[in-house]
């Protein structure tokens, strides 16, 4: 969902950034891209080690999450193309389902702010995993919420970290680029084309990929 149905990451970035500050820890907003990406507390305990306590990791993490909604409330919008491309996979009955590392506060402010909850078989996010991408656990659950192999999914991805659930998955990718360089991407086998929004891709564009 972040970075691949709204273009949130950077204020994402930006409030993690505020956030390490005010506990010390200076980290310049490549570095911050680079290295914070998974769930909340795991961010937190692998920068901290056990500096924090499970409550207090999570009482930092939902701090940051209310900064970042009340930051990107006036900026919330689909990607380019995303409404009209969600709107024909729902008239031709392809299922869809949502794995995403995002705390479910988030989850549920953009789904119900945009009104889209409708369109999605299953909704998966922080909270229904034991283990944070790169593991696969999301991306299996969602496929299994919509009756498929996980093999037999195609994965919107807009980060390393995703795609490479995706791979363990066994799963296609397609990445959008509003966070990371094509660059970065060199690695994974399972890539089928690279986005910069949705513009102009259609269902049957998607059968090809």
């Amino acid at each position: 969902m972040d970075g691949t149905m709204v273009d949130n990451m950077m204020t994402h970035h930006r409030a993690w950034q505020r956030k390490l500050a005010a506990l010390g820890l200076d980290m310049p907003l490549e570095e911050v891209k680079e290295k914070i990406h998974g769930v909340n507390t795991e961010i937190l305990e692998r920068l901290f080690g056990n500096r924090f306590t499970l409550d207090e990791r999570m009482q930092i993490s939902q701090e940051k999450e209310a900064e970042y909604r009340k930051i990107f409330r006036r900026e919330l919008r689909l990607l380019d193309g995303l409404p009209e491309l969600l709107e024909e996979l729902a008239r031709h009955r392809i299922p869809m389902a949502i794995g995403s590392a995002a705390p479910p506060e988030n989850v549920d402010f953009v789904l119900d702010e945009l009104n889209l909850r409708h369109y999605f078989k299953g909704v998966f996010h922080a909270g229904s995993v034991s283990r944070g991408k790169p593991d696969p656990e999301i991306f299996e659950k969602a496929a299994e919420s919509m009756g498929l192999p996980a093999r037999d999914c195609l994965v919107f991805e807009d980060s390393p970290t995703g795609a490479e659930a995706a791979r363990r998955a066994g799963s296609a990718a397609v990445i959008l680029t509003t966070t990371h360089n094509e660059s970065e991407f060199r690695q994974f086998p399972n890539i089928k084309k690279f986005l910069s929004d949705f513009s102009g891709v259609t269902v049957e564009a998607l059968r090809k990929w």
